[in-house]
């Protein structure tokens, strides 16, 4: 069995078509077909029934493309592991976000750590909460940052980086702009903005309301920071947003209020995979950001 046999596999059954499949490998289709021809022979089973021009995995087939993908992971990481040994000075390092530290953590980060390893790149990937927790344990990204940080998980280890408050965002006009500080209660009878359920962000602000005692009225949702804050802007309604979201975009015809009852707070951190090691470009990265957070709050 080749490494060659298992790549063109997969890309078959992701294309569901072998000319599709030999069109963006670059090689000929009768190649493809061959190669295919003799790894079911060599597994003794069929991966892929014909239907027309099309091909669609036997049941065996997704079990066994199931298994492959991880081989393939494990291989690439391997000969990664090997080139980062060589020189731990360079590497891509596959990272993880969600919307919330998007504006400010996440630049202000990556910023500072390619200033003293310029020849590590990265490849990011914005996400949703459970997104960016599930690609880690698969092997999709290296590393993840995360707020609130997850419950505790075998998969994977959490490093928290800081903790942040939870304030209000609300309309310029509205009664409550010019107060030093508000109750989340006062906003029982207001309307909120807030992210579709699913996301992590709606959750703490759900939950806290809960825990003032009453449930927000949700008129409207953004999947994005900026769609909310364009919201409140319009005075559509009032939104929750982590303070490191409001550093230095607080939108025009939007004033931002500390909430001092009940305190609403959220760990960010980053996590990384407990089932595999660090490659040496992903333990250096690690470390700065522990280290760069750690100098940071000895400030504050």
């Amino acid at each position: 069995m080749e490494l060659r046999q298992l790549q063109y596999f997969v890309e078959v059954a992701e294309r569901e078509h072998i000319s599709k499949a030999a069109e963006h490998l670059h090689v000929a289709q009768s190649a493809v077909s061959r190669q295919i021809a003799n790894l079911e022979e060599e597994l003794g089973a069929p991966l892929f029934e014909r239907i027309g021009r099309n091909v669609k995995l036997t049941p065996i087939g997704k079990t066994f493309l199931e298994h492959t993908i991880t081989a393939l992971k494990a291989i690439d990481y391997a000969a990664k592991q090997v080139e980062e040994y060589l020189n731990p000075g360079k590497g891509t390092i596959k990272i993880g976000f969600p919307t919330s530290l998007a504006s400010n953590v996440l630049p202000t980060v990556i910023s500072a750590f390619k200033k003293e390893y310029p020849d590590i790149s990265f490849h990011l990937r914005q996400g949703s909460y459970k997104f960016l927790i599930d690609s880690v344990k698969n092997r999709e990204l290296n590393l993840a940052f995360l707020g609130p940080l997850p419950p505790k998980d075998e998969s994977i280890i959490p490093n928290i980086l800081f903790s942040e408050n939870i304030s209000a965002l609300l309309p310029a006009n509205h009664p409550f702009a010019k107060n030093q500080y508000v109750n989340l209660v006062d906003f029982r009878d207001e309307n909120f903005v807030l992210f579709p359920e699913g996301y992590i962000l709606q959750k703490v602000a759900v939950d806290a309301c809960k825990a003032a005692g009453f449930i927000p009225n949700i008129t409207s949702e953004g999947e994005d920071m900026d769609a909310l804050k364009g919201l409140v802007a319009a005075g559509i309604g009032v939104t929750l947003l982590p303070e490191s979201s409001l550093y230095d975009s607080v939108p025009r015809f939007t004033v931002k209020v500390p909430i001092a009852s009940p305190v609403i707070s959220r760990t960010v951190g980053i996590i990384s995979p407990s089932n595999r090691e660090l490659a040496p470009s992903e333990q250096v990265f690690l470390n700065f950001v522990n280290n760069y957070f750690s100098h940071l709050s000895r400030f504050q």
